[in-house]
């Protein structure tokens, strides 16, 4: 009878031992976050959009961020590796060289998302256009596609204006339109920030004479107008931040379309939308609304770091005219900010995470 209460007791006091060296809930829980993240590789890092997308990713518990080092960046086989590790891989590349990254996805993977923020894919069928925006069918495909084409800056401004009056009615197909824009000059890289940053530059700098501009493919397609406009894009001395402006003549509308009309189509068109605003309606009420600096100028630089978008409807029912402008940070909803927004449809996260 002793020998089977010492048995017991051995027992019990093993038991006791093992129990207390069990894991710590705290301790479980982590582990658990860290089995629960996503790995992300941001391919071409080191460029300004990269950078951007790196830093807002870099805050967050649920992103693992896996980077080769330094010396292996732009080595093959190591970007080859790191693509197909990741869940997600973000391509900041220049076109040609996000084809043959894309390409090096392996036949039976089919768990790893792309996400390209270049213009290689952006009218490619095969691959779906990162504006979620454009409706809610569009929101659907992105959570559960592998190939996202990230949409340019200055397209992200002429779409969001044009696309909900084309949907409506109010803008008819194969209208011929015009489109001024104006960008801080990091949209061109760290080569062109280097010569505005180091004060060898011109004030004002026009381009896109050719009217080939690499971006209006997407804005004719994705508008639904299937018409190239005529677009005159520039850059001026600010470093983040545009204004897209699109100028109509009510003639080309349908017939008794006014300016108010406009501005309430776009409204409704977004009124559910987490990141595109509708401004109020024609200059008096935005001067009111203090959105005009000295009550004048539309500052194209007020949304930087920010993945947001205004949409401005200045009319004039009289002259029968208006002109629609969309305001942007260039690498925030026109880049890095849209990339993240994308990550996280596809990653079926909430939309505004990081945002």
């Amino acid at each position: 009878m002793i020998c089977n209460r010492n048995i017991i007791l051995t027992l019990l006091v093993s038991s006791a031992s093992a129990f207390t060296s069990l894991p710590s809930p705290r301790a479980f829980h982590k582990s658990t976050s860290l089995d629960m993240s996503k790995k992300v590789f941001i391919d071409g890092e080191a460029g300004t959009t990269g950078l951007q997308v790196r830093d807002r990713l870099s805050k967050r518990g649920d992103i693992e961020i896996i980077s080769p080092p330094s010396d292996l960046r732009k080595d093959v086989e190591t970007r080859k590796k790191f693509i197909n590790e990741a869940d997600a891989v973000i391509l900041c590349l220049p076109d040609e060289a996000s084809i043959e990254a894309a390409s090096w996805v392996e036949p039976d993977n089919h768990r790893t998302v792309l996400i390209d923020a270049s213009t290689a894919f952006r009218v490619d069928d095969s691959w779906t256009y990162g504006f979620p925006e454009l409706s809610k069918e569009q929101r659907e495909a992105l959570k559960s596609s592998k190939r996202i084409s990230n949409p340019g800056c200055y397209p992200t401004g002429f779409i969001g204006l044009t696309r909900p009056l084309v949907e409506a009615g109010i803008l008819p197909e194969g209208t011929p339109l015009t489109v001024n824009a104006i960008s801080g000059y990091s949209g061109g890289g760290k080569g062109l920030m280097a010569i505005f940053e180091e004060g060898d530059c011109e004030p004002w700098s026009g381009y896109g004479f050719s009217l080939e501009h690499k971006h209006i493919p997407e804005m004719a397609k994705y508008s639904k107008l299937g018409k190239a406009p005529v677009f005159q894009p520039q850059i001026a001395t600010f470093d983040q931040g545009m204004v897209v402006s699109v100028p109509l003549h009510y003639a080309w509308l349908k017939e008794g379309t006014q300016g108010q009309d406009i501005h309430d189509t776009l409204v409704k068109y977004y009124e559910d939308s987490e990141f595109i605003s509708v401004m109020p309606a024609g200059e008096d009420a935005i001067k009111e609304a203090g959105l005009l600096e000295r009550g004048a100028f539309l500052r194209p630089d007020t949304l930087k770091n920010t993945n947001k978008m205004e949409l401005f409807v200045f009319y004039n029912d009289k002259t029968e005219q208006a002109i629609l402008c969309a305001r942007l940070d260039n690498l925030g909803k026109g880049a890095s900010g849209a990339a993240v927004q994308n990550l996280n449809l596809a990653l079926g996260v909430d939309e505004n995470t990081g945002l």
